[in-house]
């Protein structure tokens, strides 16, 4: 099962996927943190969905080290106009 957290605004949706990838890789949030030397709480909020900033160069260090763009971690899609 998809380990997606989905966050809706008012014109679209975020899906949060890191913990999904991160399964898929068989990386803990743990081991992530350590090689990444990036806090836990910014993972478990990039994971989570509930991250209100993004910093770029943290984002750099996790793509580099999973090997990924930033689409495998955070995406988002536009509500069709109705």
């Amino acid at each position: 099962m998809d380990k997606v957290t989905k966050v809706s605004t008012e014109k679209g949706e975020y899906h949060f996927k890191l913990e999904d990838l991160l399964e898929k890789k068989h990386i803990s949030k743990n081991k992530l943190m350590r090689d990444t030397e990036t806090d836990f709480k910014v993972i478990q909020r990039l994971a989570k969905g509930t991250i209100t900033r993004v910093d770029i160069y943290v984002l750099a260090r996790i793509l580099e080290y999973l090997d990924c763009e930033m689409d495998d971690i955070i995406e988002y899609q536009k509500k069709e106009n109705e």
